[in-house]
Parts: structure tokens; sequence; C-alpha cells
């Protein structure tokens, strides 16, 4: 009995960690949880980001994002801003996938 319950809660952790890249783009700036903005060079951004095609591929806040077609099937709500100086957060799109990660490790909270 215990045993289930255990790998029940972790399933559940699991489940709730993965959610976390799933990711809608709004419209508005009121309707996101963050506000991202998108840099030109790698080592300005916070997060590298590799967007990934299928849901079951999104990372538990390591940078694979999915984007969600809803805004009810995402974990984070993000609106992309104009502007640096609006942003939350700062990303750059990468090419492959490994290079996906965290580079300002203090921003983590933000997608969690």
């Amino acid at each position: 009995m215990k045993r289930s319950l255990l790998v029940l809660t972790l399933l559940l952790f699991i489940q709730l960690a993965v959610r976390a890249q799933k990711v809608f783009s709004v419209d508005y700036s009121s309707q996101a949880d963050v506000k991202v903005f998108v840099v030109k060079y790698e080592s300005q951004a916070d997060l590298k980001v590799y967007k990934v095609k299928y849901e079951s591929q999104a990372g538990d806040n390591d940078g694979k994002w999915y984007f969600t077609q809803y805004g009810s099937q995402a974990k984070k709500k993000v609106f992309f801003v104009d502007y640096e100086s609006q942003a939350d957060l700062k990303i750059y799109f990468v090419d492959y996938e490994s290079q996906a990660g965290w580079r300002n490790n203090s921003k983590k909270g933000l997608m969690y």
C-alpha cells in the first residue's frame, strides 16, 4: 500500500513537472503569466528555448517548450513583448534540443 501511494505521488509530481513547459502565446500582456522578449544573441538570454513538435517532448523547466493550441492546455501563458525592458524573461530560440537550458537560474521560478 505504501509503495503504490509513493509511486502514485511520484507519477503525479512528474506529470506536473512536465506540464511546466507547455506554453500558450496570448494576445494581450494582461492575460500573461510571463512576459517574454526574444533576444538576438544567445549570450543575452536568461533561457535558451527549443520548440518541440509534440506535447510528450515538453521538458520539465529545461527550455523545451511545446506551444499548445488552447490556453487551457498550457501551464504558462506567455506574451511576447516588443522591448527588452518590458520583459520578465529573455529567451533565445535554439536550433537543437541539446542547446536548450537556463543561463540565469534566478529566473527559473517564473516557469514553475
